[in-house]
């Protein structure tokens, strides 16, 4: 008998990997929790049914969420990390000695244990001394927050579930208020490509640019999220993702990635007609 993970992106498309056994299942307090082991990916973890991150790929969505802010900020020492509990996030960031504190807010301490046990290859920084874990609704965490940091990183779910409240004005507004005079803020920004999705991406996009004087849209390719076309938004109080972004000063670090280059940055943020009309249609 052959064992697939399968997920509906649509009614009518579906994605599915062919896996060798599954090595954990459990309901959380928030949301069901699965790890499988495919020949493919590698092990991937998935919540509520939805895939999070595969060993393959997920080096991708990590280097664009972070490396991107981190190549625009001059100078980002104090950090916050909303979701992310497989760590990669945090490994990423952590490679930048110039960072001195990062808080990571998780709503889910069980996400964090289970991607320590089996997805150690982006779990491998969470025990960094900069690193200060709160498990906690994000939500709930920022409103007393004020004038306190460089840099927000928002790597929640989707849009429904636990990840809801980080999609709506009054959460972008606390992070305005949480944010430092030149802060900025990335956050994952869904796929344009279906319909639901884009509805999704645009709602998240008309909320964002309320707040922010500065929002841009940037992209990546990564193969098992839906439609594997995936936007970032970056928004932020000064700093403009290209006018401010010093690929010299970057270069100089010598840090080695797998996507992200200075090239490929300015590039990211040039965007299909099409993504650009959804864009136009809600700002």
């Amino acid at each position: 008998m052959e064992l697939w993970f399968t997920e509906q992106h649509t009614p009518e498309v579906n994605f599915s990997i062919k896996v060798n056994r599954q090595l954990f299942t459990a309901q959380s307090d928030y949301q069901r929790i699965d790890v499988f082991d495919s020949k493919e990916f590698g092990c991937f973890l998935t919540l509520d049914g939805y895939m999070m991150l595969t060993e393959k790929d997920e080096f991708i969505y990590h280097e664009m969420i972070v490396h991107v802010p981190m190549a625009v900020h001059p100078n980002a020492k104090k950090v916050l990390v909303i979701g992310a509990g497989d760590g990669g996030v945090i490994r990423e960031l952590t490679r930048y000695e110039s960072v001195e504190h990062i808080d990571m807010v998780e709503i889910d301490e069980l996400v964090v244990e289970v991607c320590k046990k089996f997805l150690p290859l982006t779990a491998c920084s969470l025990d960094d001394p900069r690193v200060h874990i709160t498990y906690q609704d994000g939500l709930k965490y920022i409103r007393s927050k004020e004038n306190e940091y460089d840099l927000i990183i928002v790597d929640s779910t989707d849009p429904f579930g636990p990840g809801e409240g980080l999609f709506t004005k009054e959460f972008y507004g606390n992070c305005y208020k949480a944010l430092k005079e030149d802060g900025i803020i990335v956050n994952q920004h869904e796929s344009p490509f279906y319909h639901e999705d884009a509805l999704a991406m645009q709602r998240a996009h008309k909320r964002i640019v309320e707040s922010f004087a500065i929002s841009k849209v940037y992209q990546a390719h990564i193969p098992t999220y839906p439609s594997g076309h995936w936007l970032f938004g970056f928004s932020s109080k000064k700093y403009h993702p290209i006018r401010d972004f010093n690929a010299a000063k970057w270069n100089t670090l010598g840090m080695q990635t797998k996507y992200y280059n200075t090239r490929l940055h300015e590039g990211a943020f040039a965007l299909p007609n099409y993504v650009e009309e959804l864009l136009r249609d809600v700002e």
